[in-house]
């Protein structure tokens, strides 16, 4: 059986009410199970062949609701609401957060550093390509709110900026 042909019995499945398929040729063998909700879908491929090796596709089990985030020491501090004279940078995209245009030379801007608009304030790589974020005001840096390096979430608080 071919990928594809999995790919579009896994979307065939999704959109369907059957909750468990299995297809047996030979020594090809596969069973795609959907979960009780329709939110949550989970796939497994079983004993393929040797030359006809197919990747395994397996989603993560539901996971139980947490009511509030647990902070850790990796985590950056959550973004407090911002006084009347300050205003959040947020992320305009998902990507990997850089402060710095390399490793090995200093972030953009710091904390008590003044910026303007068009200076850029950091780079967001995604899908391989390094975008570089400006200010679109003027301002001075109180606090980084995301890690170096890290993955952001599109609208995520990077910087809270003292209008000027």
């Amino acid at each position: 059986m071919e990928y594809k042909q999995i790919q579009e019995l896994i979307k065939a499945i999704n959109k369907s009410n059957i909750s468990e398929l299995k297809i047996e040729e030979g020594d090809f063998k596969i069973t795609i199970k959907q979960q009780a909700t329709v939110s949550e879908t989970q796939f497994v491929a079983l004993q393929a062949p040797a030359m006809n090796t197919l990747p395994q596709v397996q989603a993560a089990p539901p996971q139980a609701t947490i009511s509030a985030p647990v902070p850790s020491a990796t985590t950056p501090a959550p973004a407090a609401a911002p006084s009347g004279n300050t205003i959040i940078i947020k992320s305009p995209m998902i990507g990997t957060f850089y402060r710095s245009p390399s490793p090995d030379k200093p972030p953009f801007i710091n904390v008590g550093d003044d910026i303007n608009p068009g200076d850029v304030i950091c780079i967001i790589e995604a899908m391989k390509l390094f975008n570089e974020i400006e200010s679109e005001f003027s301002g001075r840096v109180v606090r980084v709110l995301a890690d170096d390096a890290s993955p952001v979430e599109y609208d995520q608080p990077l910087f809270e900026i003292e209008k000027k």
